[in-house]
């Protein structure tokens, strides 16, 4: 009998990245510093004083490993290098001996669920039947009558299964085409992936952020997933016709997130992050978190797909996470480069500026770690990039009915009153935002009362009280508008207090009202609430 897990001492310090602010970057639209219109790794070296400044502890690196990009990066052909127009390995160390030296951290996507269909081992897997790599992705032969093996759905739209005339069979691809599903169930695929993680943390990586883990492995049997009921929301893609019973989340994962687990521990402080998505995400975030020995922790999707942000949803998305030492520790964003910027999706434009600073406040005030992503701190809106223009392989496929992600990974305003904004380039990948120029940094610098100098006294204040950082966490009050948390820990105990609303609201019942205020978004009137408030009182 396997002895179970030994549960956290209470009394030992806390890993630097349980509470963590961690801010991500998305390599293409961060600074670049070649002119070409695309960001890349010296460019990010060079704005790390920006990141340190914002008393983050980290920095998530979006892919930037050798690709044809055609999903930017998420498409791997080289696990073990740096697409050139990102620069080269000399200037990710560059950046890695720079972060360090201003005390952050570096995180980096691994994707261990595909690959690009020019990567070398796929391209050896599909030329034969009986070489070595000939299981290192998921083959399967067609049905009698010519059709797919299976009737399981791509993310990105249409069968999850394309054919290749080389090997006379299908193989698997549960995003693009283009991105062969990796057959993770493989013990030599493991082993390599493994290793691959190995070298980038011989190079100084503090922790890996896993992309999609979820789809890590497959059901073999390849079972047809039954259908899914009908809910409220519109289906856009065939995939959201099926319950993903056996196309993701098999019982061999845990197993070797656990591989995972090990070898990090044998470099210290490492930290592992699983992005999980789907229906089943809650299950499995627990699952891949569980007992201590598999993943750090899990990224939750409650926020970045919400229609509005409401007190009920950050309650029951607390509430899932309570404070036992046998769950996982969660990580929360509010934005990032897979979703609409949130000032966009959750506030009229009229009201955004209130709204981000009570949005940026409630982030910090989440017991677990929390991701910035990079021009959240300057309120950056959603860009509507018209269809002609469009990268974004989801958003053409599925236009008018996915919203672009490329709205949301326009460049980076650095400089308002320049022509490149300072980004680096006057025509970059992606058009400039045209309200960007106005929120650009060396602007809301320059403002005391800007959301830039707000975010830097709200994490400067995460980071100064552990009831904050780390503490224990309590719903004390919650209704269509209000809602109030309890933390706990480090010897304090504070109330955060927040009106999600446009209008005034009362002060709760049962709340306190007493206590010195650390962070107020605005002027309050006693025993009154206003519009987009949000306060954390100590007691």
């Amino acid at each position: 009998m396997t002895a179970p897990a030994a549960l956290p001492d209470p009394a030992a310090p806390d890993p630097w990245w349980k509470g963590a602010a961690i801010y991500q970057i998305y390599p293409r639209s961060f600074a670049d510093s070649n002119g070409d219109g695309i960001g890349d790794l010296n460019g990010i070296t060079a704005h790390l004083d920006h990141v340190a400044g914002l008393g983050m502890d980290a920095v998530w690196l979006s892919p930037f490993f050798t690709s044809p990009m055609k999903d930017f990066g998420y498409d791997v052909a080289n696990y073990r290098d740096v697409d050139p127009i990102f620069g080269t390995l000399a200037d990710f160390d560059a950046l890695i001996a720079r972060a360090h030296a201003l005390g952050l951290r570096v995180i980096i996507d691994q994707v261990y669920s595909h690959t690009s269909n020019e990567h070398p081992w796929f391209e050896e897997s599909r030329a034969s039947r009986s070489g070595d790599k000939a299981d290192w992705y998921v083959w399967a032969d067609a049905k009698a009558d010519g059709s797919p093996p299976s009737n399981w759905q791509s993310v990105f739209g249409g069968p999850a299964w394309t054919w290749d005339a080389r090997r006379q069979q299908y193989y698997l691809h549960n995003f693009l085409k283009e991105q062969p599903q990796l057959n993770g169930h493989n013990p030599a695929v493991q082993q390599e992936l493994l290793d691959t993680a190995r070298f980038w943390l011989d190079r100084g990586v503090d922790g890996f952020r896993l992309d999609a883990i979820n789809f890590a492995m497959h059901d073999p049997a390849l079972t047809d997933n039954p259908p899914a009921p009908a809910t409220n929301r519109a289906r856009t893609r065939p995939f959201d016709f099926q319950l993903k019973l056996h196309n993701q989340g098999h019982a061999d994962i845990p197993p070797f997130l656990e591989r995972i687990r090990a070898l990090l521990d044998t470099y210290g402080a490492g930290f592992t992050v699983a992005e999980i998505g789907g229906e089943d995400s809650d299950r499995e975030m627990k699952l891949f978190t569980a007992d201590g020995k598999r993943l750090d922790s899990a990224y939750s999707f409650d926020f970045l797909y919400a229609d509005a942000l409401t007190p009920a949803l950050v309650a029951d998305s607390l509430a899932r996470w309570p404070n036992d030492p046998t769950i996982g520790w969660p990580s929360w964003a509010f934005e990032n480069h897979d979703a609409p910027r949130a000032v966009s999706r959750w506030t009229r434009p009229e009201n955004a500026a209130a709204f981000a600073r009570m949005k940026l406040l409630l982030l910090a005030c989440l017991r677990g770690n929390i991701f910035l992503y990079q021009g959240e701190e300057l309120g950056l809106t959603q860009v509507d990039i018209a269809f002609e223009d469009l990268l974004d392989p989801e958003a053409i496929a599925n236009w008018p009915m996915t919203l672009s992600r490329d709205g949301a990974r326009t460049p980076m305003p650095w400089t308002g009153d320049a022509p490149d904004l300072g980004f680096g380039s006057q025509t970059p990948w992606l058009p400039f935002g045209g309200d960007h120029a106005a929120l650009a940094v060396d602007a809301q610098d320059a403002d005391p009362r800007s959301l830039l100098n707000w975010t830097r006294a709200v994490t400067g204040t995460r980071n100064a009280h552990p009831a904050l950082r780390s503490g224990d966490l309590r719903v004390l009050y919650s209704d269509d508008a209000v809602l109030a948390l309890e933390r706990d820990g480090g010897g304090e105990r504070l109330v955060c207090l927040f009106n999600f609303g446009d209008r005034a609201r009362d002060w709760p019942a049962g709340v306190p009202q007493g206590g010195t205020v650390l962070l107020a978004t605005d002027v309050r009137d006693a025993g009154m609430l206003p519009a987009f408030a949000g306060l954390v009182l100590r007691l």
